[in-house]
């Protein structure tokens, strides 16, 4: 039941009915006046709490609008709370954490404003340092922090509890004032220290700015001020008072010779002038542009009269580099570079044309032998290549498969930056194979020419005796016979003297030969011949070489008719100096002398003997000149040799087959025209 009811019910029971009903009326009175005062102060309770509910959003979005960061110093437990922001962690900071995260250079400056605000001495403290961003110990990441601290005090005292402070981070625009500052720095660097010289007027015409290079071509009195310029106008000086109107300024490009008594000038210059305009096209500035030209119009006429003299200094100079890169090019010469710090080698062919481009680890798997030697000098270039130097390497093939090995020359010289430090090297790469190849053949050639000496030196020694045997037999035997009646004696007699007679014009036959060949005056007169008559005629003269009874000359002659074209004086020649060589080393069994025709069109023709025959090892030298396997048996040691040379002129092929103490068979093959009937 309600208060209401309770005194209605204590009314009835003890007053009159009209007291009742007036106190029941005050009653509700009274409780509508209490229900509307509670009802009053709820809403007023209610518009505070907006209100500063709104206060409360207004600054947050203030605050975040702003970009600032709001934290709370609490001087009792000495740690940093972030009341506002994202820019410190939700957990509190130590104040050694927070020391650790500001730069050491602003640390103590930062740390003096805090302690005024804290002892309560400033009310509002504004300064900036330089903050960590980074919390996970890594590199650190500064940037710059815009700050505000005031202080905090206990209710009703004057005792500082906290410092709030805003932050800002101002790293961008901070930033961005560097970088307009350094560009700022740098225009002004550029004006200032142009190759040419700037000056700025106001639209009037009066000066406002020069830069050194202007002040140097003006002779100024200073570097601050000249009172000449500064009190004359623009449009008063030559030549801007003929050529520019002042109420209509346009662009001006002009080359003239600039007479100023007042500063003792007497140039020449090139000048230009610019109106710089705003928006609306009016005039802010006129900007002056001046170089003077005065040597360069001196070099200029002398360039004119010396015209002809550079000309041909430039086709000399074109000629030159032509010649250079044709010479690179046809000797196989490339220049090289390399960098240590990169690791690469670049191959140039001609003058700058990078033919190749590859790393110095893969340089050194070309080099043979000695590619370990090289890597070592990479290793230490400074001790290897600090001087130039020239080195032969050889290597497989850089640039082309020609060959499987190449002899390159290297040329060294060392590449040094502004420190003196050594960074590369430079030089020529040439392959050498041709000269290393010559070099072999030449020393070849030398070994051949000294045993060639050697070889005439005995030679001219067996010529002597030789010659002098067969003429003796003739001389003695001539002498006798005129003393000698009996007429077999005389024909013995005769013989010998035939076969001397023979004997000296085969060897000077053979003379005059080799004189042909090392002359080149042998020649081939090929003609129609039935070979096997002219073997058979040539078979007859030789059996009578064969003096030895033990000794059986044998004929192989398997064709009846064989007509082809050739020189058959030179292939008889060859075969008789096959036959007289034989008979020299045969004392038992025989000699076989033959030919065939084989299916290529070849001649085939052979002298088989019974002889001492040859060792391995000698085979090959038997061909060669003044080469004889016996000193004791005459002869020149030509008689091989000549034959090499018509069978190779005939462009065939000769060869010997032998065994030591079983014999010998000398070949050749050559090819032949078959003809018919």
């Amino acid at each position: 039941m309600s208060i209401l009811s309770h005194i209605f019910l204590l009314s009835a029971v003890n007053t009159p009915p009209t007291l009742s009903l007036v106190m029941m009326t005050l009653v509700i009175i009274v409780f509508m006046v209490v229900l509307l005062s509670n009802r009053m102060i709820l809403l007023r309770v209610h518009r505070r709490m907006k209100k500063t509910e709104h206060t409360t959003s207004m600054l947050q979005n203030a605050v975040e609008i702003s970009g600032n960061e709001v934290v709370r110093y609490d001087l009792l437990d000495r740690r940093i709370y972030k009341l506002y922001g994202k820019m410190f962690p939700d957990k509190a900071l130590t104040a050694d954490e927070w020391r650790k995260h500001v730069h050491p250079d602003d640390l103590e400056e930062t740390l003096e404003w805090i302690h005024q605000v804290a002892e309560g001495s400033l009310k509002r403290a504004e300064f900036y340092y330089r903050w960590n961003f980074d919390f996970t110990g890594q590199s650190p990441r500064w940037g710059y922090m815009h700050n505000v601290s005031v202080p905090e005090y206990q209710k009703d005292t004057k005792k500082v509890i906290s410092v709030i402070s805003t932050v800002l981070d101002e790293t961008a625009r901070q930033q961005q004032e560097e970088r307009e500052k350094e560009l700022s720095n740098k225009y002004k660097l550029i004006f200032e220290n142009s190759i040419i010289g700037l000056s700025f007027y106001t639209p009037e015409g009066w000066l406002l700015a020069s830069n050194k290079m202007m002040r140097e071509i003006c002779h100024f009195e200073s570097d601050e001020y000249d009172d000449f310029f500064s009190k004359t106008n623009l449009f008063e000086l030559s030549p801007f008072r003929e050529c520019c109107n002042p109420e209509h300024l346009e662009e001006l490009w002009i080359c003239h010779q600039s007479i100023v008594p007042e500063r003792d000038i007497r140039d020449y210059l090139e000048t230009r002038l610019h109106p710089i305009c705003d928006e609306s096209g009016k005039v802010v500035y006129i900007a002056v542009a001046t170089r003077n030209v005065t040597q360069e119009r001196e070099l200029y006429l002398q360039s004119k009269l010396t015209d002809s003299q550079i000309q041909q200094a430039n086709e000399k100079i074109k000629a030159y580099e032509e010649e250079l890169t044709f010479m690179m090019e046809t000797c196989e010469m490339r220049a090289w570079r390399t960098t240590y710090k990169e690791k690469k080698v670049q191959f140039l062919k001609g003058l700058s044309t990078v033919e190749r481009e590859i790393t110095i680890s893969d340089y050194l798997q070309y080099f043979i032998d000695d590619g370990e030697t090289v890597a070592n000098y990479f290793e230490e270039p400074e001790k290897h290549f600090s001087a130039p130097m020239s080195v032969l390497r050889k290597s497989r093939p850089i640039f082309n498969e020609a060959e499987p090995v190449i002899w390159y020359q290297i040329n060294s010289v060392p590449v040094f930056n502004n420190q003196g430090e050594l960074v590369g090297s430079f030089g020529l790469i040439r392959n050498m194979t041709p000269f290393i190849q010559a070099q072999e053949k030449l020393k070849l050639e030398t070994e051949r020419a000294n045993d060639s000496g050697r070889l005439k030196s005995v030679f001219l020694a067996n010529m002597t005796h030789e010659i002098r045997t067969p003429l003796n037999a003739i001389v003695g035997f001539s002498d006798l016979l005129q003393a000698i009646d009996s007429p077999e004696e005389k024909k013995e007699m005769i013989r010998v003297i035939h076969n001397n007679c023979d004997m000296l014009l085969r060897l000077i036959n053979d003379i005059l030969v080799l004189s042909n060949f090392d002359a080149n005056a042998m020649q081939l007169v090929p003609g129609k011949v039935d070979f096997s008559r002219e073997f058979d005629l040539t078979c007859q003269s030789l059996q009578q070489r064969v003096q030895e009874p033990a000794v059986e000359f044998q004929k192989d002659n398997p064709l009846p008719s064989l007509l082809i074209n050739i020189d058959i004086g030179r292939i008889q020649q060859v075969i008789t100096n096959f036959v007289t060589n034989a008979v020299k080393y045969t004392h038992q069994g025989h000699i076989r002398v033959g030919y065939r025709m084989e299916d290529n069109g070849l001649l085939y023709v052979y002298c088989e003997d019974t002889g001492s025959g040859i060792p391995k090892e000698k085979q090959e030298a038997v061909f060669e000149r003044f080469v004889k396997l016996n000193d004791y048996i005459q002869g020149t040691g030509l008689g091989l040799s000549i034959c090499k040379a018509i069978v190779e002129k005939c462009g065939g092929t000769i060869g010997v087959e032998s065994e030591e103490g079983k014999g010998s068979t000398f070949w050749f093959r050559i090819p032949v025209e078959v003809l018919n009937e």
